[in-house]
């Protein structure tokens, strides 16, 4: 067995690169080695070799040494964006380099203030040839030490029998509820880079670059669809071992279940489109539901002006710099408008633009725009190929989801274009109460529109599944889309009627339909002015009994915003946007401050915080985690505090240094043992004794499993209070992923089994002497109170603008009332049935 000792290329202290706050280095997609947290300024090559990469901006430097080994040496993390500032080359690709001679110079002050980590990755990035990695700790020397050693594969046992060759997979079923699209694709494509050999996805004749995220998409690829992987290079029998299983898995994607042995499995044929709606009333146009909710308006029509370019260029290494130039650009405005969308709305519809962002590195779009400049053609003309050769490709799948991504494809095309030509990319300018017509919206367009003029809009293109009809679902614009071609002859200031949860837009309307809606309308918004004129009235019912209204809060903003609204405290403060967007965790002082700023705040009303909540649905950057089959079963929760305790020790500092003369709780998520209540309130007591004179805070669980609302009279023994979490109560109890596309819409915390377990909460704590609040998305909703008063809780934590509506509900029941609603509902065998019970007057 041969060996490769590298020496150290940094002074500095080594890491594993599982603590490296970059999944692409964490999570080995770029190959497995080591990081360096350096102390010295000049990176050195580890052992001889050949400078086969040296990249563009500086940062990261590849070698060959003599064996075949490839070492990618990565200084600091997302320093390609400083575009070369802070490091001076002292090598060029194809020079030969001695152990200890300079790399790469780099200003670490610079790099410092600048870039997101200093921390340097060195990588074996064609890993087949290693058969173990010897790895130091701790303090190393650059040149002197040794940091790691490679056991290598004798070369002739690893290339002799299918080196070179060209090999096969199974077939493989795809087991995807609605096939390759746009996630598994790109977790395909990012597995698949890890591999040297070329590779590709066959289904029949057509086949797709394996690496290349459109180029998957493009293939059009349905549930049940067979397909085989090719591979040809030096580790393709490891790349089909590897890849081949995950595609059989459905890649991680939600809803997907393994496929039978495709040998004996009879593959339909692909089924044809749902026919698009049509009316044979000529007012009335049909569409498919994309955004609930009405709106009356006048038509405004959408038409873009076509992006001019010159076909021929300058040299190719000119009209390449243009295009690269453009592409960082862009990569810029979309990190904006990823943090735009994320204070607007979901968080997690800002992660639309992360997917644009990744079309912008996609080897097969670049690949045609190279082909084309290396030709004499302009850096625009040769990207305007790429795109829309890819779009129109991806806009004729049958697949409704992979062709809605055409748009998003033109959206990121538009974006680049615009840039490379100096273009302005136009912005949607409506005049007042306009219902928007258009072909198609981008993502980029519907996230900025105007919504104090933009009423709601249609599109003849896209669907429900688009990530314009999400963001239109989470800014509540109500939308259409698929509608009648027809529409766009509509001509402007045409009076219409647009019914997003019916898919329909009725042209000239009736001026009693008009009256009727708007009238509906008007009360809605009555009556929220009458519940905001009355916020700071006590939520107390016609009987005398006190209800506390709360607020679920994720920052300072929010706290402020809710005491303007009548807000009695905060029922839960979500911690995780603390940790969010970081690259390491917060400090205790950092912590220690923000929860202070909110505390003071609230003037002296109560606040919860809840510790971390992340796993499962809501990962860490900075905090890698091993892939696990079931992750909302997983280690999430509690159980990361307790699986890593010094970041729950420190949080637990923070908040009881916080605590101190304020009325602040600390609450611990997804308990569902007795075990766990125990150990975090021995590692409270510890960090407390620690602390020396440092006062108690009270200390409560959320109620998130059917466990903890089983046993919650001996929970109750052990803490101060219960906060239920209804969203996850409800998945939990009935088996639901409150996410899933298909089920959502059932996992209804009105189901009885779900107030059943709410009230035996309530029963088991009261037994105790403990109060029981309710901080889950039921507490906000107007047919949920008056149950929730008659089962016994004496808190709700609400969404801040729910606030007033939720305390005018309170004082507009009795409690007697709310008991004897309490005990029907108890009794109902069905969750809409429940609803029926308290049917909305409005």
């Amino acid at each position: 067995m041969r060996t490769i000792e590298l020496k150290a290329p940094l002074d500095g202290v080594t890491l594993p690169l599982e603590q490296v706050p970059d999944p692409v280095f964490s999570q080995k997609m770029v190959g497995d080695g080591l990081s360096i947290d350096p102390l010295s300024q000049v990176l050195v090559a580890p052992c001889a070799g050949t400078v086969v990469n040296l990249h563009r901006a500086g940062h990261a430097v590849t070698l060959t040494t003599p064996e075949g080994i490839e070492l990618m040496m990565h200084i600091g993390l997302d320093t390609v964006n400083l575009k070369g500032q802070g490091f001076t080359p002292k090598v060029v690709e194809g020079q030969t380099v001695a152990a200890g001679e300079a790399l790469i110079a780099f200003d670490a002050d610079y790099l410092a203030t600048h870039a997101k980590s200093l921390l340097t990755q060195i990588v074996v990035t064609n890993g087949e040839r290693v058969t173990a990695y010897h790895q130091v700790s701790g303090r190393v020397r650059a040149g002197q030490d040794t940091v790691m050693t490679l056991d290598l594969a004798d070369q002739a046992a690893s290339t002799g029998a299918i080196g070179g060759q060209r090999l096969v997979s199974e077939a493989l079923l795809i087991p995807n509820p609605t096939g390759l699209h746009a996630r598994p694709a790109a977790v395909l494509a990012n597995l698949a880079k890890r591999w040297q050999s070329r590779i590709t996805l066959q289904r029949g004749d057509d086949q797709a670059n394996a690496k290349s995220l459109v180029s998957i998409m493009g293939l059009g690829i349905e549930q049940g669809d067979k397909v085989v992987l090719v591979a040809e290079g030096p580790d393709a029998a490891q790349a089909i071992a590897a890849l081949a299983p995950e595609i059989a898995a459905g890649l991680g994607d939600e809803g997907s279940v393994p496929a039978p042995a495709p040998a004996t499995t009879e593959i339909s044929a692909d089924a044809a489109p749902a026919p698009r709606p049509r009316s044979d009333d000529p007012k009335l146009l049909l569409g498919v539901a994309a955004s609930p909710g009405l709106a009356v308006g006048k038509v405004w029509r959408l038409r873009r002006e076509e992006i001019q370019v010159q076909e021929t260029g300058e040299t190719p290494n000119q009209e390449r710099r243009r295009l690269e130039d453009a592409m960082d650009m862009a990569r810029n405005q979309l990190e904006a408008l990823q943090i735009e969308l994320r204070t607007q709305a979901d968080p997690a519809k800002a992660a639309i633009f992360a997917a644009h962002q990744e079309l912008l590195s996609d080897p097969d779009l670049l690949d045609i725009a190279e082909s084309a400049m290396a030709k004499g053609k302009s850096a625009a003309f040769a990207w305007r190929a790429a795109f829309t050769t890819h779009a129109e490709r991806l806009a004729g799948l049958k697949n409704p989801l992979l062709a809605g991504r055409a748009n998003d494809l033109r959206d990121v095309g538009r974006r680049v274009l615009a840039i490379v030509t100096g273009h302005p990319l136009e912005e949607p300018q409506a005049p007042a109460d306009s219902i928007l017509i258009a072909e198609e919206l981008n993502p980029s367009d519907t996230a900025r529109l105007d919504r104090t003029r933009v009423l709601g809009f249609a599109t003849v293109g896209g669907g429900a599944t688009s990530h314009v009809a999400i963001i239109a679902r989470s800014l509540d614009i109500p939308a259409v889309a698929g509608i009648e071609p027809r529409a766009m002859d509509l001509a402007d200031g045409t009076p219409v009627i647009l019914d997003g949860s019916k898919g329909s837009l009725r042209l000239d309307p009736d001026p009693a339909e008009i009256n009727r809606i708007r009238t509906l309308k008007q009360r809605m918004a009555q009556r929220r002015a009458a519940d905001l004129a009355a916020a700071f009235t006590p939520a107390m019912t016609t009987d005398g009994h006190r209800i506390e209204v709360a607020a679920n809060i994720g920052g300072l903003e929010d706290a402020a915003k809710s005491i303007t609204l009548g807000g009695e405290g905060v029922g839960l403060l979500r911690s995780e946007f603390l940790y969010m967007d970081r690259t390491s965790a917060p400090t205790e002082d950092e912590q220690y401050a923000i929860y202070t700023e909110i505390a003071k705040a609230l003037d002296g009303r109560p606040m919860i915080i809840r510790t971390l909540d992340v796993g499962g649905d809501k990962p860490l950057a900075y905090l890698p985690m091993p892939r696990e089959e079931n992750p909302f079963l997983g280690i999430r929760g509690v159980r990361i505090g307790l699986d890593r305790p010094e970041i729950l020790r420190t949080q637990v500092r923070a908040i009881l240094r916080a605590g101190q003369g304020r009325t602040l709780r600390m609450m611990f998520p997804m308990i569902a043992t007795m075990e766990e209540v125990r150990s975090v309130k021995g590692l409270v007591e510890e960090e407390r004794a620690r602390l020396g004179t440092v006062d108690p805070v009270e200390l409560g669980i959320m109620v998130e499993v059917p466990a903890a609302a089983i046993l919650a009279r001996q929970f109750a023994r052990e803490v101060d209070f219960f906060s239920i979490g209804t969203n996850d109560l409800t998945q939990y109890t009935l088996a639901m992923d409150r996410g899933h596309p298909k089920l959502a819409a059932k996992a209804d915390g009105m189901n009885p089994a779900v107030l059943r377990l709410i009230a035996q909460t309530v029963e088991g704590a009261k037994a105790e002497g403990k109060w029981v609040g309710v901080c889950g998305g039921i507490a906000s909703d107007p047919q949920a109170v008056a149950i929730l008063i008659g089962l016994g809780v004496s808190e709700l934590s609400v969404s801040v603008p729910s606030i007033p509506a939720v305390k005018a509900e309170v004082r507009a029941n009795s409690l007697a009332a709310c008991q004897a609603l309490a005990e029907h509902a108890l009794a109902q065998d069905s969750a809409a049935a429940v609803r029926a019970l308290v049917p909305l007057d409005y």
